[in-house]
């Protein structure tokens, strides 16, 4: 079987057509969608972006071990073990904080190909003056992301110079000269979604046309009162453009499938890492980088993620209401493969489910940025079993509990009435951290609910 994985970094579920959104147009990935098991349970596990990836890889959570930091050069991880069963593997992707040197998310691939220019790459060194596009103080570490960016990126002016398009275009170019292997993985991870947020002009012009105010385009994670209503709906327009953006250039990825010969023969993964708050809960961003010992909490805007599994000679279009996480992607990319997944691993192989043998993986998912050993650093972790969640404080946040069926832009906190469900969650949560290995230095802060 031949195979692709693809990770849209910072992609909201409810952006796309296929789980509901009716503005945004993502008509390529909805197609993917008709031919895929529609996931509308999976959430994150370790949070945010490098976590993500050592899990999806391992199979194993991280948020109570190395959390962000460099993949260790001894971990099992499946791409090396599909090349152990004779796949040529492939990693393509602009993602910066994936390929930067050290980082060593690549190993276990016979090639990888980094599109660069993003973000704070380090890469153009040209002294050209650079306008900020706003006032700075608006702008999350300015000079440290946003001038390397626009540096990095000047002079831009056809469609196919932005970096998901040139990430695509690389794994089509990729494609062309090995579809005919017997069996390959091609690994894709986008960053474009990812802010700063420049897409061309006649993006924008979609969803925001006549706009004249400041292009917030990297926006400070903060309470979200610092901006206008309409700058807030410009930067909502500036990110639905990077995904139609994106979803066009994945459509030509499709298209190039199909003239191949690939598409009904190879199996595709699709998901993202995380999201983003765009005013929702009067926040702007994902996570609070201001001030690391007050954590932000992971509501569904940022914990509940896409997820598409198109499988040959499974029937797609179908919902799947199984609660996963990227834990389970390892076990069961191992298993398309034809190989056996290593034992110990924290995930589930999600193959059962595929294939409509079971409806079930697990009972709760736990979804948390690193655990700290620090009393002074607050953290919280989201425990849901998709009809309640769980915002655990831990020994310093104060906890709060949603239902999701009734209330799923979580509004009402309704852990007082309901003191015996957040019991049984946060039970379920110390279980599941007891039986992965947390330490008791971090565990015991998380005893308290």
């Amino acid at each position: 079987m031949k195979i692709i994985v693809i990770v849209c970094d910072t992609l909201r579920r409810d952006f796309l057509g296929c789980y509901g959104n009716a503005w945004v147009h993502t008509p390529n990935i909805d197609r993917l969608a008709s031919e895929s098991i529609i996931f509308d349970r999976a959430y994150i596990g370790s949070f945010p972006t490098m976590p993500h990836r050592a899990e999806l890889m391992t199979g194993h959570y991280v948020f109570h071990t190395i959390g962000w930091a460099p993949l260790p050069p001894d971990e099992i991880v499946f791409q090396r073990l599909l090349q152990e069963q004779g796949y040529v593997t492939m990693l393509i992707s602009d993602n910066i904080q994936m390929l930067a040197p050290g980082m060593n998310y690549h190993q276990g691939f016979d090639g990888h190909h980094w599109i660069r220019g993003h973000q704070a790459d380090c890469w153009r060194t040209s002294h050209r003056p650079v306008k900020y596009p706003c006032d700075p103080n608006k702008l999350r570490q300015p000079e440290f992301l946003v001038i390397p960016h626009l540096r990095n990126n000047y002079g831009r002016l056809y469609e196919r110079e932005w970096h998901d398009p040139q990430t695509i275009q690389a794994a089509i170019d990729w494609l062309e000269d090995n579809y005919r292997q017997d069996k390959f993985l091609l690994y894709l991870d986008l960053f474009g979604i990812h802010e700063p947020w420049d897409p061309p002009r006649w993006y924008i012009d979609l969803y925001d046309p006549g706009y004249e105010g400041e292009e917030v385009l990297l926006p400070r994670y903060d309470r979200a009162d610092y901006l206008t209503e309409a700058e807030l709906r410009h930067i909502r327009a500036l990110y639905a453009s990077m995904i139609t953006m994106t979803d066009r250039w994945l459509g030509r990825l499709f298209e190039k499938l199909e003239i191949l010969g690939l598409w009904d023969n190879t199996a595709i993964l699709f998901t993202s890492d995380h999201g983003w708050y765009h005013g929702e809960h009067g926040l702007i961003g994902k996570h609070t980088v201001l001030n690391p010992k007050e954590g932000w909490p992971l509501y569904e805007e940022v914990a509940h993620v896409p997820l598409l599994i198109k499988l040959p000679d499974v029937k797609g279009g179908r919902r799947c209401q199984a609660l996963v996480q990227p834990v389970d992607l390892m076990p069961t990319l191992v298993e398309m493969s034809g190989a056996e997944p290593p034992e110990g691993l924290h995930g589930r192989s999600l193959l059962p489910v595929l294939r409509g043998e079971t409806d079930k993986v697990r009972d709760l998912a736990v979804s948390s940025p690193t655990l700290p050993t620090d009393p002074e650093y607050l953290v919280y972790s989201t425990i849901t079993d998709g009809e309640w969640a769980l915002i655990h404080g831990g020994a310093r946040g104060k906890s709060e509990l949603y239902h999701l069926r009734r209330d799923p832009s979580q509004a009402y906190n309704v852990i007082a009435e309901y003191s015996e469900v957040a019991q049984r969650l946060s039970e379920g949560y110390l279980a599941l951290l007891e039986r992965i290995g947390t330490s008791d230095e971090k565990l015991r802060l998380r005893l308290h609910l």
